[in-house]
């Protein structure tokens, strides 16, 4: 049996995100998997190193790494749009289940088992670590856009970290307080 579940995978580079906003550089669906997925390591690794949680930051990295791979199939939705009402909620996490579907369906029977908690989102304890990094990362990107001159970012930057905040995450907010302002800094200025 051909399975073509890692050529949907690579497939995430052709995935542009960020659709609704004027964009100084294009960032991709593969690109922002990886930022996650640093992200979420960085996250789970001061969550055990620093507050003494049970975390495996592996298993958070890599779940990172897949978290948004049924957009392969279903495209980008802007976040105002996806959480615009109830009902669309609820319709695009139809459409999602269905891409799921579709692409662990690629898998040969023996490896499915192994991806179905990352393409399905499974541990809950685990997505909340991607979930943080992936508004961490959506901060970066308005915080690298606004940088650029870019004012389109501005209230998302500022709607993003409020976010964040409200996640009540003390690995967010330790990464913030001692990582966060370095973002903001050209590549002298970062010694």
């Amino acid at each position: 049996m051909s399975s073509s579940f890692f050529a949907y995978i690579f497939r995430m580079r052709y995935i542009a995100r960020w659709a609704l906003m004027r964009n100084t550089r294009t960032e991709n669906v593969e690109e922002h998997s990886y930022e996650v997925a640093v992200l979420a390591h960085a996250l789970a690794v001061i969550g055990q190193r620093m507050y003494g949680k049970a975390v495996n930051p592996d298993r958070v990295a890599t779940a990172a790494l897949f978290h948004d791979a049924p957009e392969i199939i279903t495209g980008d939705l802007p976040t105002p749009i996806k959480y615009f009402n109830p009902a669309i909620k609820t319709a695009y996490d139809q459409v999602e289940a269905v891409a799921q579907d579709k692409l662990l369906g690629m898998l040969p029977p023996q490896l499915m088992e192994a991806y179905e908690p990352l393409v399905r989102g499974g541990d809950p304890s685990v997505h909340r670590y991607v979930k943080a990094a992936d508004k961490l990362a959506a901060w970066l990107k308005c915080l690298e856009e606004r940088k650029a001159g870019n004012r389109e970012f501005v209230k998302a930057e500022a709607e993003t970290l409020r976010a964040l905040n409200e996640m009540d995450m003390e690995e967010v907010t330790w990464f913030l307080d001692h990582m966060g302002e370095s973002f903001g800094q050209t590549l002298d200025e970062l010694g």
